[in-house]
């Protein structure tokens, strides 16, 4: 049985490390964990997603990730705070057809992954 989804993982070009801390530390503001000791050699970069999640961000070359509509969605609680932060930090914003109970929009992070922020709404959910 599946009891829960542990952790996604995004690649980012090599050599990117500090524009990863930037991005999904700072803008998005999750904090950093300690990778473990025996997979400190990929070169990856771990985050917390709420109380019990990870992103994961390894390094991968040659890789035009704009061309993809894969993508992780980051369930919030006030989606319009998100659309001014992300707009505010020069981040563009897609809006995405209405899923009835949710606020949502999509976004590219700098390495070009697509992203989605995603809220309920007072109508259901």
């Amino acid at each position: 049985m599946i009891t829960r989804f542990n952790h996604a993982q995004l690649t980012v070009p090599r050599g990117q490390s500090d524009a990863v801390r930037a991005f999904f530390g700072q803008v998005l503001g999750l904090p950093e964990i300690p990778v473990p000791d025996t997979m400190t050699k990929y070169g990856l970069i771990w985050f917390r997603v709420g109380p019990q999640d990870e992103l994961h961000v390894g390094q991968e070359d040659n890789i035009d990730r704009t061309k993809t509509m894969a993508h992780l969605a980051f369930e919030v609680t006030d989606v319009k705070a998100w659309r001014e932060k992300l707009s505010a930090a020069g981040v563009e914003l897609i809006d995405q057809p209405l899923i009835d109970g949710y606020d949502r929009f999509h976004f590219r992070d700098p390495f070009g992954n697509r992203l989605e922020i995603i809220g309920r709404t007072a109508t259901g959910g």
